[in-house]
């Protein structure tokens, strides 16, 4: 059979790799001129399955409201006359009661478990090397009362099949003691040591070469205009390079899913959810953290690939815009150097941003449409990394006919009406 999958970031070569691996003859598009090159490019780099849970929860509309004005914030709205905006606010709205974080954690965490697996058959499959590091990832929190809600999230994760233990300040610093300057600064923490950390798109790009050697096509600087359909199928993709016809299509553009979908009346609830990372060199390797982190008050991630340290977070909802101001990298920087006083270069740090495709209740959209031949893999949001294998397997699955070994209820279009 013949597949087009259009997107050639983490999530879209993923699928293209278990594809070729069941024998279907695929062709991967994109507008870039290599795989991994928009939002797999530089993101945090972890694979946080005991962090799959929602952005929506019951405190998250004060958190917001605190956060308005100031151009630091973790979560920053840029109010704009955009109803996709709104629309997907109201829908985020309806998704911080306690009920749907607990829906909405079950589901993610789902996914996220059998990709983890996924990726490490993947990585015994094909010796892929990224960077990786399997020393877990520990949540630090430094205000307490924040912390005294870590307890009732780990026992939801465990009893969701996860492992997320409780740490003391002592704890965080012995699981990574270039916590110990910063110590006084910190609550307690979680640990999570099943998860794991690495360069996305070293991976990205990896794979990639490893589909290529199965036969799959890679047509980068292609533009999508448009899908093109006859009835209840799509009939081809519409290119600044010409029409591309195949017998299936897969759907795997983020952020830019929803564009392509509208006009085949396919209302796709993903919106672009901009992040920003700082990447360094490390200057003292006994001051740079070895173990992924996540710092619950700054809304930051910490990941060490190879000789840098790679720093990400924020949320920022600006629509479209991939632009890179420094006034919202070098605060990131700033507090970086605070929590690891000495570990990295600033002088040679690299700013970048990126678009998640982000949903309103924090959970992709994998599965079929009312179009027999076309499929949805999107809106990962901050877990694309995190997703990517399973996300990919399934889909394959899906279009070879066979059943995914993951439950999809509650995974597809379906559930937003």
């Amino acid at each position: 059979m013949r597949v087009l999958v259009m997107g050639a970031g983490v999530i879209g070569v993923a699928t293209a790799y278990y594809l070729a691996r069941a024998g279907q003859q695929v062709t991967v598009l994109d507008r870039r001129p290599g795989a991994g090159l928009e939002t797999s490019f530089a993101n945090g780099g972890q694979i946080s399955v005991n962090h799959a849970t929602p952005w929506a929860e019951p405190s998250a509309p004060l958190r917001m409201l605190k956060w308005l004005g100031r151009a630091d914030a973790p979560l920053l709205f840029r109010l704009r006359a955009d109803p996709a905006l709104w629309a997907w606010s109201l829908r985020f709205l309806g998704n911080c009661t306690a009920g749907r974080v607990r829906v909405n954690t079950e589901r993610a965490l789902r996914l996220a478990l059998y990709s983890r697996q996924s990726l490490i058959e993947l990585r015994q499959e094909t010796g892929i090397e990224y960077d990786q590091s399997r020393r877990g990832i520990l949540h630090i929190y430094r205000d307490a009362r924040e912390f005294g809600k870590a307890p009732r999230q780990a026992e939801l994760m465990t009893r969701l099949g996860s492992v997320r233990r409780l740490l003391d300040a002592d704890g965080c610093v012995a699981v990574e003691p270039a916590l110990s300057a910063s110590r006084d600064k910190l609550a307690g923490g979680t640990y999570s040591p099943d998860d794991e950390s690495g360069d996305a798109y070293k991976f990205t790009v990896r794979l990639a070469g490893i589909c290529k050697g199965q036969g799959v096509e890679f047509r980068h600087g292609v533009t999508i205009r448009r899908l093109l359909a006859d009835g209840r199928r799509v009939t081809g993709v519409d290119t600044d390079g010409g029409v591309l016809a195949a017998d299936l299509y897969v759907l795997a553009l983020g952020s830019y899913s929803p564009l392509l979908a509208k006009p085949l009346g396919l209302a796709l609830p993903v919106y672009p959810a901009k992040g920003y990372s700082v990447t360094m060199p490390v200057k003292d390797p006994g001051k740079a953290p070895e173990v992924s982190l996540t710092d619950d008050e700054r809304k930051l991630v910490f990941s060490r690939l190879g000789q840098n340290l790679r720093v990400a977070g924020t949320v920022e909802f600006a629509g479209y815009d991939t632009s890179v101001p420094e006034a919202r990298c070098r605060p990131i920087l700033k507090m970086a150097l605070e929590l690891f006083p000495g570990c990295g270069d600033a002088g040679e740090a690299e700013f970048w941003a990126g678009l998640r495709p982000a949903t309103p209740d924090g959970v992709p959209v994998i599965g079929k449409t009312p179009y027999a031949n076309l499929i949805l893999n999107t809106g990962h949001g901050t877990l694309g990394w995190t997703m990517a294998c399973g996300s990919g397997r399934a889909v394959a699955d899906l279009i070879g006919g066979r059943q995914p070994e993951i439950d999809l209820r509650g995974l597809g279009l379906e559930r937003f009406g």
